[in-house]
């Protein structure tokens, strides 16, 4: 049973990387999932600690894909509308089944947001806007990566700790 939470564990842990860049997969948390299922076998001794400090940061930045983005239109000179228009544009994007919706749904959010419920916009502002937001997700897409990666490691550092008590 050890070897298939093991198994498993690195399964999602490199799905959950990947996933930082699928919008159809929820990369980081199933990157904690991996460490969670490392921690469920009967070699390894569950340390809370790094469960919940894990979580606490996996939790944040799944909050933070959809402020970021979000933050940077309205940085860029986008209005509150524009803001609005990327986070309802990366929901909307995440179920569109086109390639790359989410960064799409995004950019036409903001941009969508901006030019027709900001009264004081225009096309360039609009679209300046819309940038900012695909920046923002971009940055988003990058804090995403790099965490899912350090869970990795952290997977890795953990089965090497115990690596003989598995076989």
């Amino acid at each position: 049973m050890d070897l298939i939470l093991l198994f498993l564990g690195l399964i999602l842990c490199l799905v959950g990387i990947a996933g930082t860049f699928l919008p159809a997969l929820p990369g980081i948390s199933l990157s904690w999932l991996g460490i969670l299922m490392i921690y469920l076998t009967s070699v390894v001794e569950i340390n809370y600690t790094v469960l919940v400090i894990t979580f606490v940061i996996a939790a944040g930045i799944l909050i933070l894909d959809y402020v970021i983005p979000a933050a940077a239109s309205k940085r860029f000179g986008g209005s509150k509308a524009a803001a609005i228009g990327t986070t309802l544009g990366l929901i909307v994007g995440i179920f569109v089944p086109i390639p790359f919706g989410i960064l799409i749904g995004a950019f036409l959010g903001a941009f969508l947001g901006e030019l027709l419920f900001n009264k004081q916009s225009n096309t360039k502002k609009a679209f300046r806007a819309a940038t900012g937001s695909f920046l923002g997700f971009l940055a988003s897409s990058f804090v995403s990566f790099l965490t899912a990666c350090v869970y990795l490691g952290i997977f890795i550092s953990i089965f090497i700790q115990h690596f003989q008590s598995f076989f």
